[in-house]
């Protein structure tokens, strides 16, 4: 069932991708818009949700990770690297957004760390609820 991890990804990319190229129409610009960004929060949703409803199986488990630890980091460097040049030629406005952007983001992940309980993994999860299950029978 590898492969259907693999299907998994292909889908959330081709989606995000359209939902991007949307997105970029929408606002007038020539350009994706976050699409490597809305497929990988797809993905992410897809597993969580497969992983609650139980019908996250290994085989789609160890496809998804492994295209997603090698597929989706790619892509995001690769448009990164894009956008970094492009916006570059623009001016040096680029360099105060950018700052201002890490800026906020760091003061975010500190904000939500604060904010949000500790974050089990899907393998203490999986034991927890192999513990549910034996206490139930």
């Amino acid at each position: 069932m590898t492969i259907s991890g693999v299907a998994l990804l292909a889908i959330c990319t081709l989606l995000g991708a359209f939902l991007g190229d949307w997105l970029g129409a929408m606002l007038g610009v020539k350009a994706n818009v976050g699409g490597v960004g809305i497929a990988m929060v797809m993905l992410i949703a897809a597993r969580l949700w497969l992983a609650r409803t139980k019908r996250l199986s290994s085989g789609l488990k160890f496809g998804v990770q492994f295209w997603g630890a090698l597929y989706i980091p790619i892509v995001v460097a690769m448009a990164a690297n894009q956008n970094v040049v492009s916006a570059m030629e623009s001016g040096p406005l680029v360099l105060v957004a950018a700052t201002a952007a890490v800026v906020v983001c760091f003061i975010a992940v500190a904000v939500f760390n604060r904010l949000g309980g500790p974050v089990e993994t899907m393998d203490e999860i999986e034991a927890r609820e192999a513990l549910e299950r034996e206490l139930i029978t």
